[in-house]
């Protein structure tokens, strides 16, 4: 199976010089193809209503493409590049071949993507040109065992040996798979240092393979994506987990430093150096979520659960801008996207989708499965009975006079989804604008709500 360890890696001023100039004319390279491509296809095409027989056309030129492109680079490496904009002399026999030729590809997919689409014709938007910041990345592909020297001080250590850079220090935190072969290394700059991917074939590390599973009420779990207060989910076991909420926590800490930074001038080393620093503040917010999801997934793992039933979040319509408003006279009116900026923020914060994904390789390991299902009225319906309740987002609990019970929303909403996922989740049809059960399976598991139902309750009742 293939497999990916990223490790952190230490090298010396001199090598550090190298990889920076690498990145560079990496950028460059990644930007010049790019606008090669982008001036074509604008200089090359006609306008729906443009007609070719009265219009005069330029001279069509040949398309660029992955391979001719390529084949630029033995040329180029005859002699120093000078950038014009910033008089810069690039020496391109000074970054090893398959990094450029992996640069190539770059530009290939990035432009597919964006004039044919990919497999559901979905498009992307129009690539950027890369400024220093957005091209972090160089790939080493064709890598060989022999680039790896391992050192014998506490097994912490190795040598990555890089073409035109040499041996690099690594701090190997864990060990790498037994008979594994190596394949491509990437190396990438962060906020906090230099770091190199492993792509290994590693023959120890099993494929994951997961099993058909039926699922019934025992083996599943639904869970709810919440976001109030500092709940972050509600399972059909009835239990809400806490929520974490990094950027929350850190947007004083950025706001001053975000201030500070834009008093300096632009280009000045201070500048520099709190823009630095806000990049660690930015990396430091996103591990620490990345770790609480991961903690939160193996705990929900843990509970012996084989299928997880989560909602299908459209988190782009989610937080999408509202439309603008304006009256007679062009003037724009208030239209609450003041209020939901904050909210957007709040979805953005909590990152379910990156959630649902680490969830789903987490399951897999342990043999689990992770399905997404649709979430319509499973907010609204109470799971015992077909009565609407929850018609309004402010109504957070419900009192069952009835029955003597508290009924949380979040873990109502939970539990109609692991009923959605087992297909005992009544059919419901608007009419006249209301919706209405028309059959429903209530009855076959109210027994199993009820007992989770009050178990919830009690906990909610204690102080």
């Amino acid at each position: 199976m293939k497999t990916t360890y990223q490790y952190r890696i230490y090298p010396q001023s001199s090598q550090k010089v190298q990889l920076t100039e690498s990145l560079r004319i990496c950028r460059y390279w990644y930007n010049r193809m790019l606008g090669e491509r982008i001036n074509w296809w604008e200089q090359n095409r006609c306008s729906v209503n443009a007609c070719p027989l009265v219009c005069h056309l330029p001279e069509l030129k040949d398309r660029p493409n992955y391979y001719n492109q390529k084949l630029q680079l033995p040329v180029i490496k005859e002699d120093l590049v000078l950038v014009k904009w910033s008089g810069e002399l690039l020496n391109f026999n000074g970054v090893y071949s398959t990094i450029l030729q992996d640069v190539c590809k770059r530009v290939e997919k990035a432009m597919t993507r964006y004039i044919q689409g990919d497999k559901n014709g979905k498009r992307s938007g129009r690539p950027r040109i890369k400024n220093e910041s957005r091209y972090r990345t160089m790939v080493f592909d064709g890598a060989k065992n022999e680039w790896l020297k391992f050192c014998t001080v506490n097994g912490k250590w190795l040598y990555l040996k890089l073409p035109k850079i040499g041996l690099v220090k690594v701090r190997t935190h864990r060990p790498l798979p037994a008979g594994f072969n190596l394949k491509q290394v990437s190396v990438t700059k962060k906020s906090d240092g230099w770091y190199a991917n492993f792509v290994l074939d590693a023959r120890s590390v099993p494929e994951f393979k997961p099993e058909e599973i039926v699922p019934t009420w025992d083996n599943s779990m639904g869970i709810d994506a919440v976001l109030n207060e500092d709940i972050y989910l509600a399972t059909s076991e009835g239990k809400n987990l806490p929520s974490l909420k990094p950027l929350r926590k850190s947007l004083g800490k950025l706001g001053k430093l975000q201030t500070k930074k834009n008093a300096r001038k632009k280009g000045s080393s201070r500048r520099r150096k709190l823009a630095k620093h806000e990049g660690k503040l930015h990396q430091q917010i996103a591990r620490s979520r990345k770790d609480f999801q991961y903690k939160t997934a193996h705990k929900l793992v843990r509970t012996g659960k084989k299928v997880f039933f989560h909602e299908a979040l459209n988190i782009a319509g989610l937080t999408k801008r509202n439309a603008p408003k304006q009256d007679g006279q062009g003037k724009y009116l208030y239209n609450g996207q003041s209020a939901k900026s904050g909210l957007n923020k709040s979805w953005l914060d909590a990152a379910y989708g990156q959630f649902f994904s680490i969830l789903g390789y987490i399951a897999g390991k342990a043999g689990a499965s992770v399905i997404e299902k649709n979430p319509a009225y499973t907010s609204q319906l109470l799971s015992y009975k077909d009565e609407f309740v929850f018609t309004d987002c402010s109504i957070r609990s419900y009192w069952d006079e009835e029955l003597k019970l508290w009924v949380d929303r979040d873990v109502n909403a939970a539990i109609n989804l692991k009923r959605v996922g087992l297909d005992v989740f009544p059919t419901i049809k608007r009419r006249r604008g209301n919706p209405v059960v028309v059959s429903s399976t209530t009855n076959s598991t109210a027994k199993e709500v009820l007992t989770v139902l009050f178990k919830a309750s009690v906990a909610h009742a204690l102080p």
